[in-house]
Protein backbone atom coordinates (compact mmCIF):
# COMPACT_ATOMS: atom_id res chain seq x y z
CA UNK A 1 0.00 0.00 0.00
CA UNK A 2 1.23 3.51 -0.82
CA UNK A 3 2.07 5.31 2.43
CA UNK A 4 2.96 8.93 3.00
CA UNK A 5 6.02 9.30 0.83
CA UNK A 6 7.68 11.84 3.11
CA UNK A 7 7.75 9.74 6.27
CA UNK A 8 10.07 6.89 5.29
CA UNK A 9 12.63 9.07 3.51
CA UNK A 10 12.86 11.67 6.26
CA UNK A 11 13.03 9.02 8.97
CA UNK A 12 15.68 7.08 7.08
CA UNK A 13 17.74 10.25 6.59
CA UNK A 14 17.70 11.17 10.29
CA UNK A 15 18.28 7.59 11.37
CA UNK A 16 21.23 7.07 9.07
CA UNK A 17 22.80 10.32 10.27
CA UNK A 18 23.72 8.41 13.39
CA UNK A 19 25.73 5.76 11.55
CA UNK A 20 27.45 7.57 8.72
CA UNK A 21 30.73 7.80 10.65
CA UNK A 22 30.75 4.12 11.58
CA UNK A 23 33.64 2.02 10.30
CA UNK A 24 32.62 0.05 7.24
CA UNK A 25 32.31 -3.67 7.98
CA UNK A 26 29.85 -6.51 7.68
CA UNK A 27 28.88 -6.31 11.33
CA UNK A 28 29.02 -3.30 13.60
CA UNK A 29 27.04 -1.79 16.42
CA UNK A 30 25.28 1.49 15.72
CA UNK A 31 23.51 4.17 17.67
CA UNK A 32 20.97 6.19 15.73
CA UNK A 33 18.96 9.25 16.62
CA UNK A 34 15.47 9.40 15.18
CA UNK A 35 14.16 12.87 14.45
CA UNK A 36 13.72 15.18 17.45
CA UNK A 37 12.96 12.44 19.97
CA UNK A 38 16.65 12.03 20.86
CA UNK A 39 15.98 8.36 21.55
CA UNK A 40 18.74 5.90 20.76
CA UNK A 41 18.05 2.83 18.67
CA UNK A 42 21.03 0.56 19.25
CA UNK A 43 21.71 -2.63 17.37
CA UNK A 44 23.84 -4.43 14.84
CA UNK A 45 23.81 -3.77 11.12
CA UNK A 46 24.85 -6.58 8.81
CA UNK A 47 24.74 -7.83 5.23
CA UNK A 48 22.43 -10.80 4.77
CA UNK A 49 23.13 -11.43 1.06
CA UNK A 50 25.27 -10.14 -1.79
CA UNK A 51 23.29 -7.23 -3.29
CA UNK A 52 24.38 -3.78 -2.04
CA UNK A 53 20.90 -3.02 -0.70
CA UNK A 54 20.59 -6.30 1.20
CA UNK A 55 21.33 -4.87 4.62
CA UNK A 56 19.57 -5.66 7.90
CA UNK A 57 19.50 -4.08 11.35
CA UNK A 58 18.96 -6.17 14.48
CA UNK A 59 18.23 -5.03 18.03
CA UNK A 60 18.82 -7.48 20.84
CA UNK A 61 21.04 -10.54 20.68
CA UNK A 62 18.57 -13.38 20.99
CA UNK A 63 17.88 -16.59 19.13
CA UNK A 64 14.25 -15.71 18.37
CA UNK A 65 13.55 -12.85 16.00
CA UNK A 66 10.58 -10.78 14.92
CA UNK A 67 11.26 -9.88 11.28
CA UNK A 68 9.54 -6.67 10.17
CA UNK A 69 8.53 -6.43 6.50
CA UNK A 70 7.46 -2.95 5.39
CA UNK A 71 5.16 -1.82 2.61
CA UNK A 72 5.63 0.14 -0.58
CA UNK A 73 8.26 2.93 -0.26
CA UNK A 74 9.23 1.70 3.22
CA UNK A 75 12.73 1.11 4.55
CA UNK A 76 14.26 1.27 8.02
CA UNK A 77 12.05 2.66 10.79
CA UNK A 78 9.01 2.49 8.55
CA UNK A 79 6.49 2.80 11.39
CA UNK A 80 6.61 4.68 14.66
CA UNK A 81 5.83 1.61 16.74
CA UNK A 82 9.11 -0.12 15.86
CA UNK A 83 11.26 1.60 18.49
CA UNK A 84 8.98 0.87 21.47
CA UNK A 85 8.38 -2.60 20.04
CA UNK A 86 12.13 -3.30 20.02
CA UNK A 87 12.29 -2.33 23.71
CA UNK A 88 9.30 -4.51 24.59
CA UNK A 89 10.67 -7.47 22.64
CA UNK A 90 14.04 -7.18 24.37
CA UNK A 91 12.33 -7.70 27.71
CA UNK A 92 10.90 -10.98 26.38
CA UNK A 93 14.26 -12.03 24.90
CA UNK A 94 13.30 -11.52 21.28
CA UNK A 95 15.27 -9.56 18.70
CA UNK A 96 13.68 -7.20 16.17
CA UNK A 97 15.09 -7.40 12.66
CA UNK A 98 14.45 -4.74 10.02
CA UNK A 99 15.86 -5.30 6.55
CA UNK A 100 16.09 -3.71 3.13
CA UNK A 101 14.82 -5.50 0.04
CA UNK A 102 15.45 -4.70 -3.60
CA UNK A 103 11.88 -3.37 -3.48
CA UNK A 104 12.51 -1.00 -0.55
CA UNK A 105 12.03 2.74 -0.93
CA UNK A 106 11.48 3.47 -4.65
CA UNK A 107 12.41 -0.02 -5.83
CA UNK A 108 8.98 -1.63 -5.47
CA UNK A 109 7.83 -0.74 -8.98
CA UNK A 110 10.51 -2.82 -10.66
CA UNK A 111 10.28 -5.73 -8.23
CA UNK A 112 7.65 -8.31 -7.28
CA UNK A 113 6.30 -10.42 -4.43
CA UNK A 114 8.32 -13.31 -5.85
CA UNK A 115 11.58 -11.40 -5.55
CA UNK A 116 10.66 -10.20 -2.06
CA UNK A 117 10.04 -13.81 -1.01
CA UNK A 118 13.43 -14.92 -2.32
CA UNK A 119 15.19 -12.16 -0.40
CA UNK A 120 13.19 -12.84 2.77
CA UNK A 121 14.34 -16.46 2.56
CA UNK A 122 17.94 -15.25 2.23
CA UNK A 123 17.53 -13.18 5.40
CA UNK A 124 16.06 -16.10 7.35
CA UNK A 125 18.85 -18.32 6.05
CA UNK A 126 21.37 -15.83 7.44
CA UNK A 127 19.60 -15.77 10.81
CA UNK A 128 19.67 -19.57 10.97
CA UNK A 129 23.28 -20.04 9.91
CA UNK A 130 24.91 -16.94 11.38
CA UNK A 131 22.68 -16.10 14.36
CA UNK A 132 21.69 -19.65 15.39
CA UNK A 133 18.02 -18.72 15.10
CA UNK A 134 15.46 -20.87 16.89
CA UNK A 135 12.62 -19.52 14.76
CA UNK A 136 11.20 -16.25 13.48
CA UNK A 137 7.89 -14.41 13.67
CA UNK A 138 7.07 -12.42 10.53
CA UNK A 139 5.49 -8.98 11.07
CA UNK A 140 4.16 -7.42 7.88
CA UNK A 141 2.99 -3.83 7.48
CA UNK A 142 0.78 -2.95 4.51
CA UNK A 143 2.15 -4.67 1.37
CA UNK A 144 4.51 -6.51 3.70
CA UNK A 145 1.41 -8.57 4.52
CA UNK A 146 1.20 -9.68 0.90
CA UNK A 147 4.89 -10.58 1.08
CA UNK A 148 4.24 -12.87 4.03
CA UNK A 149 1.25 -14.56 2.39
CA UNK A 150 3.21 -15.10 -0.82
CA UNK A 151 6.30 -16.39 1.01
CA UNK A 152 4.28 -18.89 3.01
CA UNK A 153 2.92 -20.35 -0.24
CA UNK A 154 6.39 -21.13 -1.59
CA UNK A 155 8.61 -24.12 -0.98
CA UNK A 156 11.39 -21.87 0.31
CA UNK A 157 14.32 -23.54 2.01
CA UNK A 158 13.79 -21.75 5.33
CA UNK A 159 10.01 -21.85 5.50
CA UNK A 160 10.01 -24.17 8.52
CA UNK A 161 11.70 -21.46 10.59
CA UNK A 162 8.52 -19.32 10.54
CA UNK A 163 6.74 -19.80 13.85
CA UNK A 164 3.94 -17.28 13.33
CA UNK A 165 2.85 -14.22 11.37
CA UNK A 166 1.29 -10.85 12.12
CA UNK A 167 -0.47 -8.92 9.37
CA UNK A 168 -0.74 -5.21 10.28
CA UNK A 169 -2.85 -3.19 7.83
CA UNK A 170 -3.57 -5.94 5.28
CA UNK A 171 -5.45 -3.76 2.79
CA UNK A 172 -6.12 -3.70 -0.93
CA UNK A 173 -3.90 -1.63 -3.21
CA UNK A 174 -6.42 -2.29 -5.97
CA UNK A 175 -9.37 -0.85 -4.09
CA UNK A 176 -7.41 2.24 -3.12
CA UNK A 177 -6.15 2.74 -6.67
CA UNK A 178 -9.65 2.56 -8.11
CA UNK A 179 -10.31 5.89 -6.38
CA UNK A 180 -7.71 7.53 -8.64
CA UNK A 181 -8.99 8.74 -12.06
CA UNK A 182 -6.05 7.50 -14.12
CA UNK A 183 -6.11 3.91 -12.90
CA UNK A 184 -8.58 2.31 -15.33
CA UNK A 185 -6.79 3.52 -18.46
CA UNK A 186 -3.40 2.52 -17.08
CA UNK A 187 -4.65 -1.00 -16.29
CA UNK A 188 -5.68 -1.33 -19.94
CA UNK A 189 -2.22 -0.20 -21.05
CA UNK A 190 -0.48 -2.57 -18.63
CA UNK A 191 -2.62 -5.48 -19.82
CA UNK A 192 -1.75 -4.67 -23.43
CA UNK A 193 1.98 -4.55 -22.72
CA UNK A 194 1.84 -7.83 -20.82
CA UNK A 195 -0.10 -9.52 -23.64
CA UNK A 196 2.65 -8.39 -26.03
CA UNK A 197 5.36 -9.90 -23.84
CA UNK A 198 6.48 -6.48 -22.60
CA UNK A 199 5.55 -6.80 -18.94
CA UNK A 200 8.99 -5.64 -17.79
CA UNK A 201 8.67 -2.30 -19.62
CA UNK A 202 8.05 0.84 -17.60
CA UNK A 203 4.66 2.47 -17.49
CA UNK A 204 4.13 6.23 -18.13
CA UNK A 205 5.07 8.41 -15.19
CA UNK A 206 1.47 9.50 -14.60
CA UNK A 207 0.56 5.90 -13.73
CA UNK A 208 2.66 6.03 -10.55
CA UNK A 209 4.05 9.30 -9.30
CA UNK A 210 6.49 8.20 -6.61
CA UNK A 211 8.49 5.47 -8.36
CA UNK A 212 9.11 3.89 -11.78
CA UNK A 213 6.82 0.90 -12.24
CA UNK A 214 6.71 -1.93 -14.75
CA UNK A 215 3.58 -3.00 -16.56
CA UNK A 216 3.65 -6.26 -14.61
CA UNK A 217 3.86 -4.65 -11.16
CA UNK A 218 1.23 -2.06 -12.00
CA UNK A 219 -1.12 -4.80 -13.16
CA UNK A 220 -0.27 -6.91 -10.11
CA UNK A 221 -1.17 -4.06 -7.75
CA UNK A 222 -4.14 -2.59 -9.59
CA UNK A 223 -5.92 -5.30 -11.56
CA UNK A 224 -8.66 -7.60 -10.30
CA UNK A 225 -7.03 -10.84 -9.06
CA UNK A 226 -3.56 -9.51 -9.80
CA UNK A 227 -0.75 -11.18 -7.87
CA UNK A 228 -0.90 -8.51 -5.13
CA UNK A 229 -4.71 -8.60 -4.87
CA UNK A 230 -5.27 -10.55 -1.64
CA UNK A 231 -7.40 -8.45 0.70
CA UNK A 232 -10.03 -6.77 -1.49
CA UNK A 233 -13.54 -6.56 -0.08
CA UNK A 234 -15.13 -7.61 -3.38
CA UNK A 235 -13.35 -10.97 -3.48
CA UNK A 236 -15.68 -13.85 -2.69
CA UNK A 237 -15.14 -16.06 0.33
CA UNK A 238 -13.84 -18.77 -1.99
CA UNK A 239 -11.40 -16.36 -3.62
CA UNK A 240 -10.13 -15.16 -0.26
CA UNK A 241 -9.67 -18.76 0.87
CA UNK A 242 -7.88 -19.55 -2.38
CA UNK A 243 -5.46 -16.68 -1.73
CA UNK A 244 -5.08 -16.99 2.04
CA UNK A 245 -6.13 -20.50 3.03
CA UNK A 246 -2.61 -21.95 3.04
CA UNK A 247 -1.88 -19.75 6.09
CA UNK A 248 -4.24 -21.85 8.23
CA UNK A 249 -1.38 -23.96 9.60
CA UNK A 250 0.52 -20.87 10.79
CA UNK A 251 -0.50 -19.03 13.99
CA UNK A 252 -1.59 -15.65 12.70
CA UNK A 253 -2.77 -12.30 14.02
CA UNK A 254 -4.48 -9.59 11.97
CA UNK A 255 -4.23 -6.00 13.21
CA UNK A 256 -6.69 -3.84 11.30
CA UNK A 257 -6.87 -0.04 11.54
CA UNK A 258 -10.51 0.99 11.59
CA UNK A 259 -9.70 4.47 10.24
CA UNK A 260 -7.19 3.30 7.62
CA UNK A 261 -6.89 6.10 5.08
CA UNK A 262 -6.10 3.62 2.30
CA UNK A 263 -9.37 1.74 2.65
CA UNK A 264 -12.18 3.41 0.65
CA UNK A 265 -15.15 4.68 2.66
CA UNK A 266 -17.54 2.25 0.98
CA UNK A 267 -15.73 -0.77 2.44
CA UNK A 268 -17.27 -2.34 5.53
CA UNK A 269 -14.06 -2.70 7.53
CA UNK A 270 -15.52 -4.88 10.27
CA UNK A 271 -16.94 -7.33 7.75
CA UNK A 272 -13.72 -7.36 5.75
CA UNK A 273 -11.39 -8.11 8.66
CA UNK A 274 -13.76 -10.86 9.83
CA UNK A 275 -13.73 -12.48 6.40
CA UNK A 276 -9.93 -12.17 6.09
CA UNK A 277 -9.40 -13.81 9.49
CA UNK A 278 -11.75 -16.63 8.53
CA UNK A 279 -9.95 -17.18 5.21
CA UNK A 280 -6.65 -17.34 7.09
CA UNK A 281 -8.02 -20.28 9.07
CA UNK A 282 -9.21 -18.44 12.16
CA UNK A 283 -6.56 -15.78 12.72
CA UNK A 284 -6.61 -13.71 15.90
CA UNK A 285 -8.39 -10.41 15.15
CA UNK A 286 -7.40 -7.02 16.56
CA UNK A 287 -9.42 -3.97 15.54
CA UNK A 288 -7.84 -0.65 16.49
CA UNK A 289 -10.48 2.07 16.57
CA UNK A 290 -9.44 5.34 14.92
CA UNK A 291 -6.08 3.82 14.02
CA UNK A 292 -4.50 5.08 10.80
CA UNK A 293 -2.66 2.94 8.27
CA UNK A 294 0.70 2.93 10.03
CA UNK A 295 -0.79 3.24 13.53
CA UNK A 296 1.30 6.36 14.15
CA UNK A 297 -1.66 7.67 16.17
CA UNK A 298 -2.04 4.44 18.15
CA UNK A 299 1.54 3.37 18.86
CA UNK A 300 0.93 1.99 22.35
CA UNK A 301 -2.05 -0.06 21.17
CA UNK A 302 0.00 -1.48 18.30
CA UNK A 303 2.82 -2.56 20.62
CA UNK A 304 0.37 -4.04 23.14
CA UNK A 305 -1.35 -6.09 20.44
CA UNK A 306 1.90 -7.41 18.99
CA UNK A 307 3.41 -8.22 22.39
CA UNK A 308 0.22 -9.93 23.53
CA UNK A 309 0.50 -12.26 20.55
CA UNK A 310 4.22 -12.86 21.14
CA UNK A 311 3.76 -13.64 24.83
CA UNK A 312 0.69 -15.83 24.34
CA UNK A 313 2.51 -17.95 21.78
CA UNK A 314 5.97 -18.02 23.17
CA UNK A 315 8.80 -17.72 23.35
CA UNK A 316 8.38 -21.50 23.79
CA UNK A 317 4.67 -21.90 23.12
CA UNK A 318 4.78 -22.29 19.37
CA UNK A 319 5.92 -25.46 17.75
CA UNK A 320 9.66 -25.98 17.54
CA UNK A 321 10.41 -25.35 13.85
CA UNK A 322 13.21 -27.92 13.87
CA UNK A 323 11.20 -30.79 15.38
Amino acid sequence: MIPNTTSSSSIASSWFSGILTARKSNNFTVSGVRGSTKSHFRGVMFKYASKPIQVAFKTGDYKQQVVFIGGLTDGFLATEYLEPLAIALDKEKWSLVQFLLSSSYSGYGISSLKEDALELDQLINHLINKEDSEGVLLLGHSTGCQDIVHYMRTNAACLRAVRAAILQAPVSDREFRTTLPETAGMIDLASKLISEGRGSELMPRKSNQDAPITAYRFHSLCAYMGDDDMFSSDLSDDQLKQRLGHMSNTPCQVIFSMADEYVPDYVDKKALVQRVCKALGGAEKVEIEWGNHSLSNRVAEAVDAIMGFVKNGGPNGWDDPWS
